[in-house]
């Protein structure tokens, strides 16, 4: 029974409506020593089978889907493989193994499919037999997180070339963050981890700040992704804003004039994951996407305080370093908000509104206006001197700008180059970014 004390769906609806959407449906269940068999055709069942007698345990599910219901029944790999990798972190220990035994024909159609769709084309050779490399080509089109094993094995007398990945995860949603955080640096050593259990509910956690600037947080409930959060993601949030900067305060990294950090400050480059199973969840809205359950916040509110600060208390060193980057994190949300206010002064104040260097065109009409942006003076001088100056502003940059990228927004806004872009477009910023400000509809680089 403990099998079934959780479950992302209710009830059995789900296998119904893949039975009502389906030419076929087998079903196989080893139990007892016997195997038994029912099939399904056009949803109506047929007579329950004693295969005869069968070693341990499992079921084995297939289905066809009706293609006069859905407009494609081909299945992208890649979209069937990441579930199956959330499904094998979520689970640790657990060994998923995919394999695609369509034909080399077939696996050649949905790479093109999916090329289409993304706006490229075929770029095979006349004559050149495209299904013997779909596995590089997947490899190359789509890099897969570390953990997914892929084999390559021929099969006769068809002409399939199997794609296979294993999913296995011993330590869970430890190798999930570290898989979030392969390309990231991670500012302290150890992930932190903790589950937590109570009446009708359990969660399990796993967290480690990398030195980025943005968040990356998974949420999910009962195994299934909820992408818009909920209740467990609130009580994440709250309770971890509530609890760094407590030890903030305790250990004098705020000082009493220092304004709390906000939630935002604190999440900055956190990378984390929140699986919570409870008994009896309630999503909101069909998707099941965002997790409604009002009881779960306080729950999860209490574990995430209690476990981490145990482990801020037990490593103060790494504590010490999350902390500092909260603070640094909101030293230059504030040092953002006054470049932004010094952006708009400036903007007020050039002759015209507009950048010096700028030699702006004589039109008026943004759809027929182009602005070329070009590096240095020499090249600016050249580009005016070409130019039809009814249509086309010319911006000289000094050099190669900061990368916006990887620079704080502090630092983005102060560069000069930058501020020039900004007040030559004209859409303003943040909050007042408004498009249909844009002075220019064709921007040259």
């Amino acid at each position: 029974s403990d099998s079934y004390a959780v479950s992302g769906g209710l009830h059995g609806v789900g296998i119904s409506v893949v039975n009502a959407l389906s030419t076929r449906v087998e079903v196989q269940i080893k139990r007892d020593g016997r195997l038994w068999q029912q099939d399904f055709n056009m949803a109506v069942p047929e007579e329950l089978v004693d295969a005869g007698p069968a070693e341990g345990t499992g079921t084995r599910v297939r289905f066809w889907a009706d293609a006069s219901i859905f407009e494609s029944t081909e299945y992208d790999f890649d979209v069937v493989a990441r579930r199956l990798q959330e499904m094998a972190f979520l689970n640790k220990g657990l060994t998923i193994t995919l394999t695609d035994r369509r034909s080399r024909a077939e696996q050649a159609a949905e790479l093109d499919a999916i090329a289409d769709s993304e706006g490229r084309g075929s770029d095979s050779a006349p004559g050149s037999d495209e299904g013997s490399d779909i596995e590089h080509a997947v490899d190359a089109e789509r890099a897969f997180v570390e953990g997914a094993v892929e084999t390559t094995e021929p099969a006769e007398p068809v002409k399939v070339r199997e794609r296979k990945r294993t999913f296995h995860y011993p330590d869970g949603l430890k190798d999930y963050v570290t898989a979030i955080n392969k390309s990231k640096t991670a500012i302290h050593q150890t992930i932190l981890y903790f589950e937590g259990k109570g009446t009708g509910h359990e969660v399990e956690v796993a967290m480690q700040w990398n030195s980025g600037y943005s968040e990356s947080v998974h949420t999910f409930a009962n195994t299934i992704n909820t992408h818009e959060g909920g209740t467990h993601e609130e009580g994440f949030r709250a309770a971890l804003t509530g609890l760094v900067n407590k030890y903030a305060r305790d250990k004098k990294l705020l000082k009493e004039k220092d304004p709390n950090l906000t939630g935002d400050d604190i999440r900055e480059g956190l990378a984390a994951v929140i699986s919570a199973k409870i008994s009896d969840p309630q999503f909101e809205g069909q998707t099941k996407t965002k997790l409604g359950n009002t009881e779960v916040k306080g729950f999860i509110q209490r574990q995430v305080s209690e476990h981490v600060g145990h482990w801020f208390e037990a490593n103060p060193a790494e504590a010490r370093v999350i902390v500092n980057k909260g603070i640094a994190s909101s030293q230059a949300r504030v040092a953002a908000r006054k470049a932004r206010e010094m952006v708009r002064r400036k903007s007020a104040t050039d002759i015209g509104g507009l950048p010096g260097k700028l030699a702006d065109c004589r039109s008026k009409d943004p759809a027929k206006s182009e602005l070329y942006i070009v590096e240095g003076d020499s090249a600016g001088g050249s580009a005016k001197s070409g130019r039809d100056s009814m249509f086309q502003a010319i911006l000289p940059l000094r050099g190669k700008i900061i990368n916006v990228e990887k620079s704080r927004i502090d630092k983005v806004l102060k560069n000069t180059e930058v501020q020039a872009i900004i007040t030559a477009l004209g859409t303003g910023i943040h909050e007042e970014f408004d498009l249909d400000k844009l002075r220019y509809h064709k921007i040259v680089l």
